[in-house]
């Protein structure tokens, strides 16, 4: 099938519309597909996945807009401002009732306006995203592109519900939809992600670039720089990393997502007191789990196990409110389970992440938690899945190659090694040196 082309300007329809109101005044400036109630690691998993992502914003903020829905509480409008707003406040804090507010506001504004309500249609796909509720996100994304085939942002919603259920040819053409309706920074940085899926980290980086220079908002020139720091350090150039999120961190100095791209970057250089500062700042702005498992992981390969299992601790906790609260496993959860739990707990955990969302990356951790429990001919075919669409990744090829030395097959585990190598000879503080370990001795049976 044909990728999509590179964006090109919109061309101005008469149908097209820009969306002024409060409801979206957005530039939908954010991937959605990598953001969730529990986050993605990109140390972890495919590349970019950063931890949060500027999408749904109101300029007026949330109490105005909670000002405005009590002076005019028939306006569907103002009720989906809000809802979106708390969307928004839900992704930078750890307050699980804020996705319960989000959803009150919405559904509001649908009881008010049951039909057409394509605002209030979108920020419902875009909660589900969040919570990694992909299925239902991908039906409230056909809803709103049905009211309003000419909404950018749903489209987007539409793109990142594709991506996520493993439907990635159709995600494309959501992609190129939405920048032919508005090439703006959420579309671009869209469209970055979908090359650096099928590998093309060049494209990617120059659409990246692309969203940089079109952001409007410091938080959107912060979820940029992110991307374009994480792209330096998977491809192996730390320091290129250090100067991005130095950039982005001049403006915005407690952004998360910036600190922990810096930290991975400073314990690529040796400099782990710099990154251990950055990975806690990170983690008292937003106790995200790849930030506790990106700490923790340093930590180890520091020899400092004590310090290493406080991080564990609060990850065993945050698992256990899952558990209680009924949420699915994300990556983070099962490759956490998988190296630091049980195996076989791990691999039940990725069954039921993968029915809800078979994207490349659950594939990985499948693969990964199925190695573990010493099940190997299952984790090959799933480690094959992650890596289907050519995307650049170190940490894939390091999983893939340990399954297949675990199956006797020692040459494709040293191509994968070298791979895994030379994309980021650092790309994990623990198991970086433990791919240089079995390379060498693969190498020296030969």
């Amino acid at each position: 099938m044909p990728a999509p082309t590179d964006p090109i300007p919109a061309r101005r329809t008469r149908g097209s519309r820009r969306l002024r109101n409060t409801a979206i005044t957005l530039s939908l400036g954010g991937v959605l597909f990598t953001v969730g109630a529990l986050g993605l690691a990109p140390q972890q998993q495919a590349p970019a996945a950063p931890s949060h992502a500027p999408a749904f914003r109101s300029t007026n903020g949330v109490e105005a807009l909670r000002a405005r829905v009590r002076e005019l509480p028939a306006d569907p409008t103002g009720w989906s401002s809000l809802g979106m707003a708390y969307v928004q406040q839900a992704r930078s804090t750890p307050d699980a009732a804020t996705y319960t507010r989000a959803r009150a506001a919405l559904r509001k504004s649908l009881v008010l306006q049951p039909s057409g309500n394509f605002a209030a249609e979108t920020g419902m796909g875009a909660l589900d995203a969040s919570l990694h509720r992909f299925a239902e996100a991908l039906t409230w994304a056909r809803r709103a592109t049905t009211s309003d085939p000419y909404s950018a942002p749903a489209q987007g919603v539409l793109a990142d519900a594709l991506t996520q259920l493993g439907r990635y040819e159709e995600s494309y053409a959501a992609v190129q939809r939405m920048t032919d309706l508005r090439p703006d920074s959420g579309a671009l940085a869209r469209a970055s992600y979908s090359w650096e899926l099928r590998g093309d980290t060049k494209r990617a980086r120059d659409l990246m670039e692309k969203s940089y220079q079109a952001a409007g908002t410091p938080s959107d020139k912060a979820f940029a720089l992110t991307h374009l720091a994480t792209l330096a350090l998977e491809t192996g150039d730390p320091r290129t990393a250090v100067h991005l999120a130095d950039t982005g961190l001049a403006a915005s100095p407690e952004d998360p997502a910036l600190l922990e791209a810096r930290a991975r970057a400073h314990a690529a250089l040796g400099r782990n007191r710099q990154a251990v500062s950055d990975y806690t700042a990170a983690i008292a702005a937003a106790p995200l789990p790849q930030y506790l498992l990106g700490l923790a992981d340093l930590q180890e390969s520091l020899s400092h196990p004590e310090k290493a299992e406080e991080q564990y601790g609060v990850l065993r906790a945050q698992e256990k409110l899952r558990e209680a609260t009924g949420g699915v496993a994300d990556v983070d959860g099962v490759l956490f389970e998988a190296d630091h739990g049980d195996p076989d707990r791990a691999v039940a955990m990725g069954r039921t992440a993968l029915r809800q969302r078979p994207f490349l990356a659950v594939h990985d951790a499948m693969a990964w938690a199925l190695h573990r429990a010493g099940r190997d001919i299952e984790a090959i075919e799933q480690a094959d899945l992650a890596l289907a669409l050519g995307t650049v990744s170190a940490p894939f090829h390091y999983h893939r190659a340990m399954i297949n030395e675990a199956l006797g097959r020692t040459e494709a585990a040293r191509t994968d090694l070298r791979r895994a190598l030379g994309i980021d000879p650092h790309f994990h503080p623990v198991n970086a040196p433990r791919a240089r370990a079995a390379l060498s001795r693969i190498e020296a049976a030969r």
